[in-house]
């Protein structure tokens, strides 16, 4: 493994956050006060990316993506990750890679319009019962002759008001497992204004300003067979082969945050003075900074080692896991000890600590909790033993 990046990596950091810098930092406080992203602004900064080639980048190329490998893609998420959440993944959209187990056929009506960014896609697994625990989803789906019958509530969809149409995860049966039984799951694409299928305003999030969530409500929501993605019963299958490295990508662009929150540290610490020499000097805050630098450092190369891993085929979930549980929580860490060096003005609007602070919050959340990657690592250490 070389820890030294090539030509064509150093040219993807230095484009993307060249791009970040002048076209995406300077609308954060707009999003951020007012709490939305206006459509003219999404369409201002989409062509101005999709004409920069960082439009859906994460897609192969035979389909129009970048065919980036997979830290050539981290890297690139992890200067997108600087900025606003919203901004980036909206402005600079990256279409879900499970579009790519379509049919040829889907993926003219799904996929091609995502990546020429026509239309957006979005993923609809989370119900208000049913979260870590997948299986345990209410939402059905039911055949009925060649159609299917969709009735129940998905909630937390990212970004489903803009969103052209969604990938659905429906309990469609129930199979016999050693811990009883299990519901089996079939995705299913759905589009707007389909009826039976309404999308209503979500929950105000204190993370995330300007990135919506959504209610989706299935009532005798009619589907014909071909709106099945994958196979029937097969949906976690389709998930598991397609969804790509999503725990990775989360910690990409906590990596981005966190080092933008560092810089920020380290600046402060070198112009601030107090007692008649800079704060940095002080040895309560100098040990901060390397504590900080430290723990990002060791972010980061666990999660380049998993996306070497990822290509090289070798990747383990364990590995996954480490690097999404070690980078969110270095990023909470990092972001609180910013703002501690700051003092009362790291809390102030003016900077963006206090939204990387917020921000922090859910990324120990979402594609998986704290909790459970502890729980995939241990089952993986425990596994050879029988455990």
């Amino acid at each position: 493994m070389r820890f030294d990046l090539s030509d064509e990596q150093r040219m993807i950091v230095e484009t993307t956050r060249g791009f970040v810098e002048n076209e995406l930092y300077p609308h954060e406080a707009e999003v951020e006060r007012s709490g939305h992203l206006r459509m003219e602004l999404i369409r201002e900064v989409q062509a101005k990316a999709i004409e920069a080639g960082l439009y859906a980048a994460n897609m192969p190329e035979e389909v129009g993506g970048a065919g980036l490998d997979t830290l050539s893609w981290l890297l690139y998420e992890k200067e997108l990750g600087r900025a606003n959440y919203a901004l980036h993944w909206t402005c600079v959209a990256r279409p879900s890679n499970i579009l790519l187990a379509g049919t040829e056929e889907q993926k003219e009506k799904y996929l091609y319009p995502c990546i020429r960014g026509e239309t957006w896609d979005c993923l609809a697994m989370t119900e208000p019962g049913a979260g870590s625990d997948l299986r345990g989803m209410k939402a059905t789906a039911r055949q009925d002759g060649d159609d299917f019958i969709l009735d129940g509530t998905k909630h937390f969809i990212s970004h489903a008001d803009i969103a052209d149409f969604a990938i659905v995860f429906m309990a469609t049966g129930e199979e016999d497992t050693p811990r009883g039984p299990k519901k089996l799951i079939t995705a299913f694409f759905i589009d707007k204004g389909t009826p039976g299928f309404a999308v209503r305003e979500g929950y105000r999030n204190v993370s995330h300003r300007g990135y919506t969530n959504a209610i989706l409500e299935f009532d005798n929501c009619r589907l014909p067979k071909s709106a099945v993605l994958g196979e029937v019963h097969k949906g976690f299958q389709v998930a598991n082969d397609w969804l790509g490295a999503t725990r990775l990508q989360v910690a990409a662009t906590c990596l981005g945050r966190a080092d933008r929150a560092l810089q920020h540290a380290i600046s402060y610490a070198a112009e601030r003075k107090q007692f008649g020499q800079q704060i940095g000097k002080f040895q309560g805050v100098s040990f901060k900074l390397a504590d900080m630098a430290m723990e990002l450092k060791a972010a980061e190369l666990l999660t380049w080692e998993a996306a070497w891993k990822f290509d090289q085929g070798t990747v383990t979930e364990a590995d996954m896991s480490m690097a999404k549980l070690k980078a969110t929580e270095v990023l909470a860490m990092i972001a609180d000890e910013a703002i501690q060096i700051h003092g009362g003005m790291g809390l102030m609007e003016e900077l963006p600590l206090e939204r990387i602070w917020r921000d922090a919050r859910l990324e120990r959340i979402w594609e998986g909790t704290s909790e459970i990657q502890r729980h995939i690592i241990s089952r993986e250490l425990l596994r050879p033993l029988g455990g």
